[in-house]
């Protein structure tokens, strides 16, 4: 374990990484490329989870301002995060790395139901476990989800999946003049009311003192960076 910053973590990927450039559905070039990642930190000896967002194939919101009651439009993007789920397993599966998929909404016949203590074994057998369907219940955010995932198993640290370096003071897509933040604490993230999560999700990791790290994983080696060799990466959202 020399040289790991955090021995286990929970990666949060959200639905857009993995559609890649085509902006919808699953890119599966850049799902080879992210499971490479992984592959690589998981192979240095980091236990890893990771939750997975369905916002490539459904976003509850989008839904709603269709007119889909809101439940209803939670439980349908908890699918796509089972889609996301099962195509994540079967490339990190194919890169040599054993994975197992647990799922909040029980379906037997593709995934492991939610249990904890099966979870924290999976971990300590050295499997990356993909947490699917969020928190099997609606008005909560995959964020949230990690959140709790990431409290239940114990992790070091909880690394946001983004296409952009970190936390900006605005959106850098929009304004090329914004400026990274490297480090927040937890309060100022909530009374900035900056979204890269949502305030459940930064209040469960406050109460439980797991430290965020959002970074861009699209680029190559950059988990591994961040893990493996100690580099400074994106923004840390902490107590201090």
């Amino acid at each position: 374990m020399t040289g790991v910053t955090y021995k286990r973590i929970l990666l949060k990927l959200s639905g857009e990484v993995l559609a890649g450039n085509q902006g919808f559905g699953l890119d599966f070039d850049a799902i080879r490329g992210i499971s490479s990642q992984i592959a690589e930190v998981a192979k240095a000896g980091v236990e890893v989870g990771l939750v997975v967002g369905g916002g490539n194939f459904l976003r509850g919101k989008q839904a709603v301002d269709e007119g889909i009651e809101r439940a209803q439009a939670d439980y349908m993007g908890m699918l796509g995060t089972v889609i996301n789920s099962l195509a994540l397993q079967d490339v990190l599966e194919k890169q040599g790395i054993p994975t197992r998929v647990q799922s909040a909404i029980q379906m037997q016949e593709i995934a492991e139901p939610y249990i904890r203590r099966r979870a924290l074994r999976h971990m300590d057998k050295g499997r990356v476990l993909i947490f699917s369907a969020g928190t099997g219940s609606p008005y909560f955010s995959t964020d949230t989800a990690a959140a709790l995932r990431a409290a239940e198993i114990g992790a070091h640290c909880l690394v946001k999946a983004t296409k952009v370096d970190g936390i900006y003071d605005k959106d850098p897509m929009k304004n090329p003049d914004a400026v990274l933040y490297t480090k927040l604490t937890y309060m100022e993230a909530l009374r900035q009311r900056i979204e890269v999560m949502d305030a459940a999700a930064y209040s469960l990791c406050m109460e439980n003192k797991i430290p965020i790290v959002v970074m861009n994983v699209l680029e190559d080696g950059r988990l591994a960076d961040f893990l493996i060799r100690g580099r400074k990466i994106g923004t840390i959202v902490s107590e201090e």
